[in-house]
């Protein structure tokens, strides 16, 4: 009997493994079909998008603008389903460790060290962006910026969605001028106290603003983010940040007894006018919520020295997506000229693209250089000037423990 169960045993961890292999190889199968064959597969099926939930704007371009389309032009139900991306990935890790293959996830939003995660850990199906046909249209693909996210190779395994520029946000009928620096703001904060915080290290906004100071104290910004983090080569720097946070922390809101836990969190803050700013990836996000009155419509944004950190963020497809074509199709209609255009327009998402403006046709070109993006978006000069690029994913989980131990339990 002992014999028996060994040999099922082995038997259910052989096809568990076959498994897995026929669905990596079904999403190799599927990229070499004609993309006719594949959109023709897609239909009549239902994509389901897991992502960060926390953007209104987001959700109804998603909802309301995205989905029915799908629905109508390719007979594809896209459901949204709102989950925090390490959540995805610690369900995604779950299901692999119990050899599950029908998985409940077709797409991913990803990027950074979630995307480092999910790669190192084999989470995603595998490569797939050179047969999306929107991708090889309408992008320059071997743009540097489509090749490695926060430094780690992306080797086709997620195609670019869209991106973004980090911004803080003033109400300008309380600041006549915002601060230009860290220095100033750290001015700004012994002159206001209690009208500025920023999300925990946890945070992924709280973290890149803790990333920007590491920035401004550092010779340059590219001793950061052109070098793989060595924490004894940027001993020096990582003091006079960690001085810098310690020093303006008694002059932060609660006095800096409390972080807002999220951006939702200091967004709100904002709105109810406890604090004067708030801040995030993505240059035009205040536009939607001006318009939905949450935030005042004085609202304007503003970016500091020694500039503005930005990135691509990416569509994903996970190793045991059960609707490889139908994620496909998703994924090249969200590139399309058509989606961007719409994700560009400030009366839902407002972020930037990443697709070439110019490799589309002239009127498609009109329509996205027309576009107002509103009066509190800085001009594509003023962004592009100051667009700094990311550095390596390492530094991410090294400024969440750093500064756990250095400012919070300082």
């Amino acid at each position: 009997m002992k014999r028996y169960g060994l040999a099922w045993l082995l038997l259910v961890f052989f096809l568990a493994a076959c498994s897995n292999d026929q669905n990596t190889q079904s999403l190799s199968t599927v990229t070499e079909m004609d993309w006719s064959e594949i959109e023709e597969s897609a239909a009549d099926t239902t994509v389901r998008l897991f992502m960060w939930g926390g953007d209104e704007g987001i959700n109804q371009y998603i909802d309301e603008w995205a989905a029915p389309r799908m629905e109508e032009e390719y007979d594809i139900t896209l459901e949204r389903v709102p989950m925090d991306t390490v959540e995805i990935l610690q369900k995604l890790q779950t299901e692999k460790q119990a050899g599950k293959t029908d998985g409940t996830i077709d797409l991913i939003w990803l990027n950074g060290e979630n995307f480092k995660n999910a790669k190192e850990n084999e989470l995603l199906a595998g490569s797939f962006v050179d047969s999306l046909p929107n991708f090889n249209e309408y992008y320059e693909t071997e743009d540097p910026a489509f090749q490695t996210d926060f430094g780690t190779s992306v080797d086709g395994m997620e195609a670019p969605w869209g991106k973004v520029q980090f911004v803080f946000l003033y109400d300008s009928a309380k600041m006549d001028r915002p601060p230009s620096s860290f220095e100033e703001l750290k001015s700004w904060t012994a002159d206001h106290p209690g009208k500025f915080t920023y999300p925990n290290a946890d945070d992924f906004t709280g973290n890149a603003f803790l990333r920007h100071i590491l920035y401004a104290e550092a010779d340059s910004p590219a001793s950061i983010y052109d070098q793989p983090l060595d924490e004894e080569n940027i001993a020096g720097t990582a003091e006079q940040t960690w001085s810098y946070l310690n020093d303006i922390e008694p002059n932060l809101w609660r006095s800096g007894e409390h972080y807002p836990n999220s951006l939702t969190e200091l967004d709100r803050l904002y709105s109810q006018g406890d604090v004067w700013m708030t801040m995030g990836y993505n240059e035009a996000r205040a536009e939607s919520l001006i318009e939905e009155g949450v935030f005042p419509e004085t609202t304007r944004s503003f970016v500091m020295d020694p500039g503005s950190i930005g990135n691509t963020h990416f569509l994903s497809i996970p190793f045991n997506s059960t609707n490889y074509p139908g994620a496909l199709a998703a994924i090249n209609f969200m590139l399309s000229p058509e989606a961007q255009l719409a994700k560009l327009a400030p009366n839902y998402w407002g972020e930037n693209t990443p697709i070439s403006i110019d490799k589309l046709p002239e009127g498609m070109k009109e329509e996205f250089e027309s576009i107002e993006r509103g009066e509190s978006v800085l001009s594509q000069q003023e962004l592009e000037e100051s667009f700094l690029p990311e550095s390596e994913a390492a530094y991410v989980d090294w400024m969440k423990e750093q500064w756990f131990n250095e400012v919070v339990q300082n």
